[in-house]
């Protein structure tokens, strides 16, 4: 399954085409197979993770496993070098970090009084676009460029201190706090139901939610030209009792984005990803919880707008 965020589609978490299955098991001499078990599972085709006809392509020696030429019983595969949840939590938090401390920063040195918004709001504009290229860049990267992704969380982060100061400080006091915590409550719901099996990630879910997405960027890029060519708010899907509906839209999808994201980490420590594969899940991970951020401040911004 390709997942919501581009870096998990790119390579490391996903197939082409469905979720790996569990259940796949190599045949003597062979290919691994789907099982009844998993309907999913359809052996080593799209699967970088799936045990190859040649043995686990992460394992230390991958083309020296005779025991599956004899029919024996496949060799555990290496574990050294592979992902583990502490690579994951570890390159998560350092890229969250460099975000938090930019925003700080932002904060702190880019005042949003009368005589400065103009000049600081120009600046983490600036920074949003050059935080969306850098995303981009390492998207369509094979591997994962620590370097690129921390830079993205600092330019990023400066967009987040700016825009949370301008709504913390002239539209609702205390709003930046609040959606941290709204954002913090989303991820810890949701990690909760993911682990305890009450939100079940499967094609269904999948094309659900793309769906969902798809058609909400859609509406909010025409609500985007209708302002810039119209004026306004455009058609009203951001202001008003409209945009409080697609505001809990976009956090739910957010946390729809999160059991998508939770799914393919799963799915790459379960078939020993390298150890380097952790910062795609760092980014994509921050990704989310960025678009979750902004989906409470901009729903904060606008109960307490005099509009």
């Amino acid at each position: 399954m390709r997942s919501r965020n581009p870096v998990f589609s790119r390579r490391g978490f996903s197939r082409d085409n469905g979720y790996a299955g569990f259940n796949a098991a190599p045949q003597a001499g062979g290919p691994a197979v789907a099982t009844q078990a998993n309907p999913y599972a359809q052996g080593t085709q799209g699967n970088p993770y799936a045990q190859q006809p040649v043995g686990n392509p992460y394992a230390q020696n991958p083309y020296a496993q005779p025991d599956q030429q004899f029919g024996a019983p496949p060799q555990a595969p290496a574990t050294t070098g592979r992902m583990t949840m502490d690579d994951v939590v570890i390159r998560t938090g350092s890229t969250l970090g460099v975000l938090v401390v930019t925003a700080a920063l932002a904060w702190a040195l880019l005042p949003v009084d009368d005589a400065n918004i103009s000049r600081s709001y120009g600046i983490g504009i600036g920074a949003a676009l050059i935080g969306m290229v850098l995303a981009l860049v390492q998207s369509f990267k094979r591997k994962p460029t620590p370097a690129l992704i921390l830079s993205y969380a600092a330019f990023e982060g400066v967009f987040l201190g700016v825009v949370s100061s301008v709504v913390d400080n002239r539209i609702a006091d205390g709003a930046a706090m609040q959606a941290v915590i709204g954002t913090m409550a989303v991820f810890a719901g949701v990690l909760i139901a993911y682990k305890a099996g009450w939100i079940r990630v499967n094609r269904r879910f999948y094309g659900f939610v793309m769906a969902a997405a798809l058609g909400f960027v859609f509406l909010m890029m025409v609500n985007l030209l209708f302002a810039v060519f119209g004026g306004g708010d455009g058609l009203g899907f951001r202001s008003g009792a409209l945009g409080v509906v697609f505001g809990i839209v976009g956090i739910i999808l957010g946390a729809c984005f999160l059991a998508l994201d939770f799914k393919q980490v799963e799915d790459g420590l379960a078939y020993g990803a390298p150890r380097e594969e952790a910062w795609f899940a760092a980014f994509g991970l921050t990704l989310t919880l960025v678009w979750i951020y902004l989906e409470f401040l901009r729903l904060i911004a606008i109960l307490n707008s005099n509009d």
